[in-house]
């Protein structure tokens, strides 16, 4: 399993696959692209368990295979 990771990489990450954002609204920041909306955790509560993560990204479309290509330009 990968390990947990920040919500500063988790937004990095995002809009290197095409997210704009994050803007402010509801309890939750959101990130669009296109006419598609995504919620993401809040980022005053320490890393981001791969667990929730794995949510996010199905909700953006992404797959695992393709966060961990994103990431390589941390």
């Amino acid at each position: 399993m990968p390990k947990p990771i920040s919500w500063r990489a988790t937004v990095a990450r995002l809009r290197a696959a095409g997210w704009s954002g994050p803007y402010a609204g509801g309890r939750h920041p959101t990130m669009i692209n296109g006419q598609h909306s995504l919620t993401i955790p809040n980022p005053h509560r320490g890393d981001i368990d791969w667990s929730l993560l794995k949510r996010v990204l199905r909700q953006a479309g992404l797959t695992p295979e393709a966060w961990e290509r994103l990431g390589k330009h941390d």
